[in-house]
């Protein structure tokens, strides 16, 4: 099944996500009218103020929405990804299959998050491991630059691989989530090239994307706001808000589902050595503490070199095999 196929097969995400940004968006306008009200009562002073009051709260209720609902629905959406992969079908409920899949993984939120946080540290800090090895580069004139370009748009695809290793627990159901995910940061680690050359081409195609659904937004929004002769600030701050919940909803996904389709592809042809996990537990704190975890869940009673020594090769396709 291709990315584009599993882009609209998925499409109840998309209007989930672009849901929960016209919540917002709501709310903010509510707030913004009480504020308004009430500084209408002191003055020009008063509204100065009350904007600065307003500006505030929509961070504070955006933040909080989207940092539980706006994550929930899109471990939903990468469950139901992993699975289509995986399997090559896509459930008839899908919504429902996915908050069923995501409670029997993780039992409840706190374990999500969690886990993801562990997982973006993770990712991040083998990143710049990575990336630290290929310093030579920054002696060659003229180079500097380019590297700092590839890093910018890597810096934006490594807000979704983390993604890509959670989903991989939806498929490794035997094993706990923290091993699990760990397992996932390691195929990461083994197929990098692939994956970030990939997110590279696709997050120069979101950036374009989100420049022009911005400006178009704008535009609209700057035109009718013009018309009824209604504050330029206030439209500048909806239009802005309109466009984040589109590139919410529709780029985000696409560029999830993208990442998900070529990570899931890597799963098969992946053979890993379990000495692994101690090399990355030396580069990574938080791979280190995500793997231990994993380990203290299967084992609850310490074991000596539970850390990972030996070199038994295993492959994360096997769901019999440790990796």
């Amino acid at each position: 099944m291709t990315a584009k196929e599993l882009f609209f097969k998925t499409m109840c995400f998309n209007w989930l996500r672009l849901g929960l940004g016209m919540v917002t968006i709501l709310i903010s306008l509510i707030l913004l009218a009480l504020c308004l009200g009430l500084g209408w009562l002191f003055g020009s002073e008063g509204m100065g103020v009350m904007f600065l009051v307003w500006l505030g709260g929509t961070g504070a209720i955006r933040l909080a929405l989207m940092h539980y609902c706006g994550y929930m629905i899109k471990a939903g959406h990468v469950a139901i990804l992993a699975r289509a992969v995986n399997e090559g079908a896509v459930p008839a409920n899908q919504v429902q299959e996915a908050r069923q899949m995501v409670t029997e993984r993780f039992l409840n939120a706190n374990v999500y998050f969690a886990v993801d946080k562990l997982v973006d540290g993770a990712v991040r800090e083998l990143q710049r491991y990575v990336e630290k090895a290929g310093n030579f580069l920054n002696a060659v004139p003229g180079v500097e630059w380019l590297v700092k370009g590839v890093n910018f748009f890597l810096s934006i695809a490594l807000g979704y691989i983390d993604e890509c290793c959670l989903g991989y627990t939806f498929i490794r159901k035997e094993q706990n989530a923290f091993k699990s995910a760990a397992d996932g940061v390691v195929i990461y680690y083994k197929n990098w090239k692939v994956l970030l050359k990939d997110a590279a081409w696709t997050a120069l195609t979101v950036i374009g994307l989100t420049l022009g659904v911005t400006l178009v937004v704008f535009v609209v929004f700057g035109g009718l706001f013009k018309v009824f002769g209604w504050s330029h600030y206030i439209a500048f701050f909806l239009a802005l808000f309109v466009a984040l919940a589109v590139k919410f909803a529709f780029i985000d996904s696409w560029i999830l589902v993208k990442m998900m389709t070529t990570y899931m592809q890597t799963v098969p042809q992946t053979t890993i050595p379990f000495d692994l996990y101690g090399e990355l537990s030396n580069y990574s704190n938080k791979f280190r503490e995500l793997y231990q975890r994993g380990i203290q869940e299967m084992n609850p009673t310490p074991q000596p070199g539970a850390a990972g020594a030996g070199g038994e090769q295993t492959s994360p396709s096997d769901p019999a095999s440790g990796a």
